[in-house]
């Protein structure tokens, strides 16, 4: 066999092995269902150190930062299978298509494993990982339209439709508490 049919033989290998590896690189339990390039997400403020992993960077060709050091800045697009992690001095903000917003503190993880919205569907979802961190998040429309889900170290919450505050500590002690809004008169 030429060394152009072996070189041809490994490139056909690596590529089907590309997947798992995108996988292996999100430090996550799950598997992201479908890997794209079709944005879930926007940064709309960020503070001090922030940083967002894109799994999907392995798989798609998109002008996503290749330097894993680059920092986070407003207007930077988020994607599932992204991990979005803040440095002592950091927090992040972020608006999801479907309305959701989640505010990430300093010191912080957290792991888009899942989003899927249609506008004028009611099979929408989205799973979100928390690992450490104190989050504050609004749900929006997909809570209303399909399943969203928060998970954490200790439990997984189904969200309908409110404003929870959770924080992880460093021992994995996870503390929730939900933002209640006050009686206009």
């Amino acid at each position: 066999m030429g060394a152009r049919a072996v070189g041809l033989l490994a490139g056909a290998y690596l590529c089907a092995m590309l997947p798992s590896l995108a996988w292996g690189q999100t430090d996550s339990a799950h598997q992201p269902a479908v890997l794209d390039a079709h944005p879930v997400g926007k940064v709309m403020t960020v503070t001090g150190a922030a940083h967002i992993e894109h799994a999907t960077a392995i798989i798609v060709q998109a002008k996503l930062p290749t330097d894993d050091t680059a920092q986070t800045k407003v207007g930077d697009l988020v994607y599932r299978g992204d991990v979005i992690q803040t440095g002592v001095d950091g927090t992040l903000g972020i608006t999801f298509a479907d309305g959701s917003s989640f505010h990430v503190s300093a010191n912080a993880r957290m792991e888009v494993d899942e989003f899927v919205y249609d506008p004028n569907g009611n099979s929408n979802a989205s799973l979100t990982k928390l690992v450490k961190g104190t989050f504050t998040f609004i749900a929006g429309e997909v809570a209303h339209t399909g399943d969203m889900k928060v998970d954490t170290p200790v439990a997984t919450m189904g969200i309908r439709g409110t404003a929870p505050r959770v924080e992880i500590s460093e021992d994995g002690t996870t503390k929730f508490t939900t933002l209640v809004e006050q009686t206009k008169k």
